[in-house]
């Protein structure tokens, strides 16, 4: 049997599973990954918001981290929740030292507006950690408290998406979900080339941990060997399939569907923005 890929979720951990590394590893999984997690924090949390959080020492975090460099060396990384300027700087030294290409979701507070990330960490994150990544993947809230633009139209988004690309990183998707209307429009960019990504938008409540499994599944398809558009197209055909095959448990924001490969009919619209040659 052929050593199957590796993939990393550096995250905290959510008790009812809908977000963070649980969230992480059925995707990896669901997506034939072998899956590895670093645990920075433990949360109490459901589908109704989030009680508690406690972050770990990043002395720990980093022992995880030499644990996995030792004997399960990453084809793919994946940062959610790292909630401290300390666990930041950890994280930082240690992908600084890593071949693999790292996918990062900004997680800067819960739906609940609960912080998930001390505010004397987000200059940190721009600084030491940003350039290190391939891929940033920020929703709209997000994108509007790392830049400080707007985020309404078309070219704001695009605009915002340069500036965000200046802090070093190779690319920028951004997510539109928290927009308005009967489409969902994404935009990806790497300065050279951008296109949208576009799908019809799906009613429903069962929304937790939408970007966790998002950025989780472009790292699973990276470590496949997938690039660029093909990789940002099977991770929104992933969100839209998770979306539509919720569960249907909790009381509030219930958790996705985490299992198989998307059907290609469940596979985005791309249209290239206007920037492109």
């Amino acid at each position: 049997m052929s050593r199957p890929p590796i993939a990393w979720t550096v995250a905290g951990s959510d008790p009812s599973a809908g977000a963070g590394i649980q969230a992480d590893l059925k995707t990896f999984a669901g997506l034939g990954v072998y899956g590895c997690s670093v645990v920075t924090g433990v949360t109490a949390q459901n589908s109704l918001g989030i009680q508690r959080v406690e972050l770990l020492d990043a002395r720990l975090v980093e022992s995880q981290c030499q644990s996995l460099i030792a004997d399960f060396p990453p084809d793919a990384v994946k940062l959610g929740m790292l909630g401290s300027a300390a666990i930041v700087e950890i994280i930082s030294d240690i992908c600084r030292n890593l071949s693999a290409p790292i996918v990062c979701d900004p997680v800067l507070m819960s739906t609940s507006q609960t912080l998930l990330l001390e505010m004397d960490a987000i200059d940190l994150l721009k600084k030491q950690l940003f350039p290190l990544l391939q891929m940033l993947t920020p929703n709209l809230p997000e994108t509007e408290k790392l830049t400080g633009m707007p985020v309404e139209t078309t070219t704001e988004i695009e605009g915002a998406a340069t500036r965000l690309l200046e802090y070093g990183c190779a690319s920028v998707y951004i997510k539109g979900g928290h927009a308005e209307g009967k489409v969902v429009r994404d935009y990806w960019t790497d300065g050279k080339k951008g296109y949208w990504l576009s799908l019809p938008r799906i009613e429903t409540r069962h929304t937790h941990g939408t970007g966790c499994t998002f950025s989780s599944a472009i790292a699973a398809a990276w470590a496949l060997g997938l690039k660029d558009q093909a990789a940002c197209s099977l991770a929104r055909a992933y969100i839209q399939q998770a979306l539509l095959q919720a569960p249907g448990l909790g009381q509030g924001k219930g958790p996705l569907y985490h299992g198989h490969n998307p059907d290609q009919s469940l596979y985005p619209h791309v249209s290239l923005s206007a920037g492109n040659d």
